[in-house]
């Protein structure tokens, strides 16, 4: 952790684990026999604040991680958290979300009257809205 402070000035605020024997890396599946008995795939795991697994990235040993996705995921995480919705495919930050599926049908019926109105979906199903700003801001801030 020191390393990479004095490297990048970046302080680490998370627990970095030493697993001397291999024993955790095993238990998460980041040892590839295929591969080798020793050496670990490139793996990233994204926890939330209640520990619990959000998103696992296996990258082969031969290729690096990809920085920009990795926090394009956590954006995504954050953003859909915060606004009890869904990222569609190739979701970037500041674009809208998938809005909840409705419950009952008066809520489908006014999400087609909605629909309708604004132009933002393509049915009762499968429509859209911008983030709320307080969402926007929380995004990549903790």
């Amino acid at each position: 952790m020191y390393d990479i402070y004095c490297k990048t000035g970046i302080k680490v605020s998370f627990p970095i684990i030493a697993d001397r024997n291999g024993q955790i890396a095993r238990k998460y599946g980041m040892i590839s026999n295929d591969i080798s008995n020793t050496e670990t795939v490139r793996n990233v795991f994204i926890i939330d604040d209640k520990g619990i697994i959000r998103t696992i990235l296996i990258y082969p040993m031969n290729i690096g991680r990809f920085i920009p996705e990795i926090i394009r995921i956590i954006q995504a995480l954050q953003m859909a958290d915060c606004m009890n919705s869904s990222t569609p495919a190739n979701w970037l930050p500041n674009q809208p979300v998938i809005m909840p599926i409705p419950k009952t049908f008066e809520q489908l019926q006014e999400r087609n009257n909605y629909i309708q109105e604004n132009r933002n979906g393509i049915s009762w199903y499968l429509s859209f809205k911008n983030p709320s700003k307080e969402c926007e801001n929380k995004t990549c801030e903790k």
